[in-house]
């Protein structure tokens, strides 16, 4: 048995937490600053946490090898689960030329290559992260930008950046149920709050994108879609999680902004450049006509997975996939809190066939023959996928035993802590936390998982609304989306610049940071009476 201690070095709250930061440091410094590959920066990186945890938090060698062995189950099942089957889809399309008639279908909407990019990376990437999440719409929309013409690094970067907004409701709202669930506070004030803090990066965002492409000159021009994009997401946004569906809200808005900016295209085009910076031309793309039923076919894949999902929700046919699920407490892992009670990360549910990959490894088996792609050729890409992958794969499984063992040692918690040592500013840091835990985990689920209760803890004995402050985990934890080695190795892998993470890293690094400035103080002002109105 092994029980966490928050002051395991000298006493101290304050050097405890710099050494528990040692792996977290280690990590972006290789990747950052030495620009070292991925899968190897995460590998010493966990080098570094296990000697953390054995030699200043005395837990056992034994213990600390079954969480890594923990958090590499967990990086493969359900986060890299879901990213293969879905890559296998997109990989299917490529073969059968469908997704070339899709990307056709998008470039007629505009010939704008900019326009293009942002109903891709956010419209389309949206609605890919209300179903599925985990990575999955960096993995598709940094392919699609790349083949519609994009320089790999800026279609890795427009990925990662525009996948923010639409992370706290991402896999039909998980993030918010999870932190439901270890707050004890309802899903609809929760939902309700974040819609009260998410909103205001999507206005924003669409403007970003195009600022990443083309600079002031393009965010001039294209200036009329991406306010119309970005508005209509938020205001979408807000009005579902306050009154429609918690859920659903990622999908109502991803579909609500992609509608109004097709309808704003009728009338209005913005002035087009032909010199754009990072944009190369795709000769032809745009000249051939595809008939009604070849778009229908393109569109296929993800109309299956959408009514896939949306059945898979519907009380009979979740409880009959929920009934299979193996839930368990991980073999050689005896870890107690510091209150003593047992520790809830221990366990581990193997929903093999109610998880998210599961449910695309099904749409992707009924899109088989919608397709006309024979079994053969469908198997073989299958398995090609996992060797496209295999990097990413060693680096996610990686990062998520670096984070179990951080978690179950203690280490997270001494940062939690004595983040939450702040007082009456720890609303102001209070976002830092979520975007911590993203930042090493590469899920806004997991990261509401290890802090949600801590920041109601922390809330309470500073006077902030409890709400307010696990709310604030689950947004600020959407702006370390973007620099988390999972998901910039899935990006990396996915343009083929596996290797060159670090320079993805040091292109979003900026923009992760001011947004996490400015959640902060959002966040903080919506404790004070300045802004306290937004949460009535």
């Amino acid at each position: 048995m092994y029980q966490q201690t928050l002051d395991p070095l000298l006493g101290s709250l304050g050097w405890s937490a710099l050494v528990a930061a040692l792996p977290l440091v280690v990590l972006f410094a290789l990747l950052g600053i030495f620009r070292m590959t991925a899968w190897k920066a995460s590998l010493i990186a966990l080098a570094v946490a296990l000697a953390v945890s054995v030699g200043a938090y005395g837990m056992p060698p034994g213990q600390a090898l079954m969480s890594v062995s923990l958090g590499a189950a967990f990086g493969f099942f359900p986060i890299l689960w879901i990213v293969i089957n879905a890559i296998w889809i997109y990989n299917m399309t490529v073969v059968t030329g469908d997704f070339e008639v899709l990307q056709r279908s998008f470039a007629r909407v505009s010939a704008d290559r900019r326009i293009q990019a942002v109903i891709i990376a956010f419209c389309f990437g949206a609605l890919l992260e209300a179903l599925a999440g985990f990575g999955t719409p960096v993995a598709i929309t940094t392919v699609m930008l790349l083949s519609l013409g994009f320089r790999a690094l800026t279609a890795a970067v427009v990925a990662l950046v525009a996948n923010t907004a639409p992370v706290a409701y991402g896999a039909l709202a998980a993030p918010i149920v999870t932190l439901s669930s270890v707050t004890g506070l309802p899903v609809s004030e929760l939902g309700a709050v974040t819609g009260r803090q998410t909103p205001l990066l999507a206005v924003v965002v669409p403007l970003v994108l195009v600022g990443i492409i083309d600079g002031w000159r393009g965010m001039r021009q294209t200036l009329p879609a991406t306010l119309v994009c970005g508005s209509t997401f938020a205001l979408a946004q807000f009005l579902s999680a306050n009154f429609v569906s918690v859920p659903l809200t990622d999908i109502i808005a991803a579909l609500v902004s992609a509608g109004a900016t097709v309808l704003l295209l009728r009338w209005w085009s913005p002035v087009h450049s032909a010199d754009e910076r990072e944009v190369a031309e795709a000769p032809g793309a745009a000249r051939t006509v595809d008939g009604g039923s070849t778009v229908l076919r393109a569109y296929a894949p993800y109309l299956i997975i959408i009514a896939v999902f949306v059945l898979a929700q519907l009380r009979p046919i979740a409880d009959v996939l929920d009934a299979v699920t193996l839930s368990f407490r991980w073999p050689g892992l005896e870890v107690l809190d510091p209150s003593g009670q047992s520790l809830a990360l221990v366990e581990y549910d193997f929903a093999w066939l109610s998880g998210a990959g599961s449910l695309l490894l099904i749409a992707g088996a009924l899109t088989i023959p919608v397709l006309g792609i024979g079994l053969r050729a469908a198997v073989t890409r299958y398995l090609s996928t996992y060797a496209q992958l295999k990097w990413p794969i060693v680096t996610v499984m990686s990062v998520l035993a670096i984070a179990y063992v951080m978690n179950t040692s203690g280490q997270t918690a001494t940062l939690g802590n004595w983040m939450a040592a702040a007082g009456g500013l720890f609303a102001l840091i209070s976002p830092v936390l979520g975007w911590l835990g993203v930042a090493v985990t590469g899920s806004d689920t997991s990261s509401n998982s290890l802090f949600g209760a801590l920041q109601v803890t922390a809330a309470n004995k500073t006077g902030i609304e409890p709400v307010l402050a696990a709310a604030a985990n689950g947004s600020g934890g959407v702006l370390g989306k973007m620099i988390s080695p999972q998901n910039l190795a899935i990006a990396a892998g996915a343009v083929g610049m596996t290797g060159r993470e670090g320079d993805i890293f040091r292109r979003v690094l900026p923009w992760s940071l001011g947004f996490l400035v400015v959640m902060c103080l959002l966040v903080y002002l919506q404790s004070t009476p300045v802004l306290s109105w937004m949460l009535l």
